[in-house]
């Protein structure tokens, strides 16, 4: 759900009972008092406002139906978290606005943690809920004062989908297990890339510079900034990064900009062959392209691996209902709630016992050749490093500036030139 080359998500599918919007579309206006709550009937409705796909149109169509529920609920979907982003910030700046629940993308957390959080959203913590979620997700929810504002939704550990009627073409191995040494590390991938394009002129390696240059930055332990939260993008890792995407670009990247039409249209013209792939983009990849056979998932991704997403439900203290929101906010992560939500949308849970649920029903999915994708998913958690990338209270909005540097570069501009704007505009945020 993210972007701008686009920082973090998914796409633009909606649930029946979601309402698809560009902007806000605001429902709940702000409390004068957040600890008192406006108890909700039977006939009075609660909000919550998430972006692209949490898989959550069932969910919230089977609470509205059940006689017994205390209230009814209405969602609204944002197409993209950038659009949302702004919304949100604009609301939580203001006052009021803002649904009863919204949805929050995990790069933006920190900042919200530096930025008086606790006075923001409601405190959601409930010791019976302590051990639900992967621990890293739910302490990254956690203010320094230790209110938990942000139940976690779902992680985003990475594999890569791959076409492998495309690879078959192109005389390269299309078997599951033999792609794996194709995606071992990063040199190795790029150098397949260079050897598919010699027999695949017209098809891309990938799907576009920003998405692998996000991939490559999941692995870069400090990026933006210290340890100590001091800024510091003149550092080599980084420009490493920017500097091979920089160099591929031009005869293995798309050159289109992630989550726009081009990209879209690409997915069935086999516009590319290649695509990092956390569970979220499962739904991608299937609404872009539902009648393109030869997609397939490695169990690999180059280097170790990479997480790229996760998001939280939080309630703002302008909520009228904040007990009511808390109440929904743990039925939808719930673990019964989750699997039923990565089984419409391919997200991996952050909720454990949903994580146990999947890997043992070990479900094959026929879109992507059969490839057992929640047995996949765990492995690729597995190999997740803890705490990599470090984001501090500034990631989000340096990672924005870092994918606008790699969008110039895919549309002509000198990338020495991209990246001196690229620090300009870090400088000039502080």
């Amino acid at each position: 759900m993210s972007k701008i080359s686009k920082s973090w998500r998914r796409g633009l599918a909606a649930g029946a009972v979601a309402t698809l919007v560009v902007g806000l579309v605001a429902a709940c206006g702000g409390g004068d008092d957040p600890s008192e709550s406006t108890k909700l009937g039977k006939d009075d409705t609660l909000t919550i406002t998430t972006f692209s796909e949490f898989g959550y149109g069932d969910l919230i169509e089977k609470w509205n139906a059940d006689p017994e529920r205390p209230f009814k609920v209405k969602q609204t979907v944002v197409a993209e978290w950038d659009t949302w982003k702004q919304s949100l910030t604009t609301g939580l700046q203001s006052g009021e606005g803002l649904t009863d629940i919204v949805g929050i993308e995990g790069d933006m957390m920190p900042a919200l943690l530096a930025e008086g959080a606790s006075e923001q959203f409601v405190d959601l913590s409930d010791s019976e809920l302590d051990s639900r979620w992967m621990e890293s997700k739910y302490l990254e929810g956690k203010t320094a004062d230790g209110k938990q504002i942000g139940y976690p939704t779902d992680a985003g550990p990475e594999a890569f989908c791959y076409r492998a009627d495309l690879f078959e073409k192109a005389g390269l191995p299309s078997d599951r297990e033999a792609v794996k040494e194709l995606f071992k590390d990063w040199d190795t991938y790029y150098a397949t890339g260079e050897q598919f394009k010699k027999k695949m002129p017209k098809t891309a390696w990938y799907d576009s510079s920003g998405a692998v240059a996000q991939a490559m930055l999941n692995q870069v332990e400090y990026p933006f900034q210290t340890k100590d939260q001091k800024v510091d993008v003149d550092n080599p890792d980084l420009r490493e990064v920017y500097d091979t995407v920089s160099q591929h670009a031009p005869t293995l990247s798309t050159k289109v900009e992630q989550w726009g039409e081009d990209w879209m249209a690409n997915f069935t013209n086999d516009g590319f062959a290649t695509i990092p792939c956390p569970g979220w983009m499962f739904a991608n990849i299937k609404d872009s392209a539902p009648d393109v056979k030869g997609w397939d998932i490695v169990d690999a991704f180059p280097g170790g691996g990479g997480n790229w997403g996760g998001s939280y439900l939080a309630v703002p203290t302008q909520s009228e209902h904040p007990d009511e929101a808390k109440e929904f906010a743990n039925y939808l992560t719930t673990a019964e709630s989750q699997v039923a939500a990565s089984k419409v949308a391919g997200n991996f849970p952050a909720n454990l016992e949903a994580q146990t649920v999947l890997a043992e029903e070990n479900a094959t999915d026929p879109y992507f050749n059969d490839a057992p994708t929640s047995q996949i998913l765990a492995s690729r958690a597995e190999a997740v490093p803890a705490g990599v990338p470090f984001k501090g209270d500034k990631y989000s909005d340096i990672l924005g500036l870092f994918q606008q540097a790699i969008r110039r570069v895919d549309e002509g501009t000198d990338p020495d030139k991209s990246w001196a704007t690229f620090v300009e505009g870090v400088e000039g945020m502080s």
